[in-house]
């Protein structure tokens, strides 16, 4: 089955703001983070997509989420990409 790592941009407020996570339907998953059933972080706000990458396995997906919320230079140029 295969993975999928996402970036989202919150669309309901004019800070800046994105979440990075990990799922196996994306689109399932973005309904619930605009649903209030999502991460505790998305809650309150929505969101849209702004970037999606497929993986294989669960771990290479988890690594990868891994890497990409912790390299803040990536997130803006992902975060920049989408205006």
């Amino acid at each position: 089955m295969p993975y999928c790592v996402y970036m989202l941009k919150c669309i309901s407020s004019a800070k800046k703001r994105t979440y990075v996570g990990y799922t196996n339907h994306l689109t399932n998953r973005i309904n619930k983070h605009n649903s209030d059933k999502g991460a505790k972080y998305t809650k309150g706000n929505k969101w849209e997509v702004i970037y999606a990458k497929k993986f294989s396995t669960k771990s290479k997906a988890m690594s990868y989420e891994y890497a990409l919320k912790h390299d803040k230079k990536r997130r803006n140029i992902i975060y920049n990409k989408s205006k």
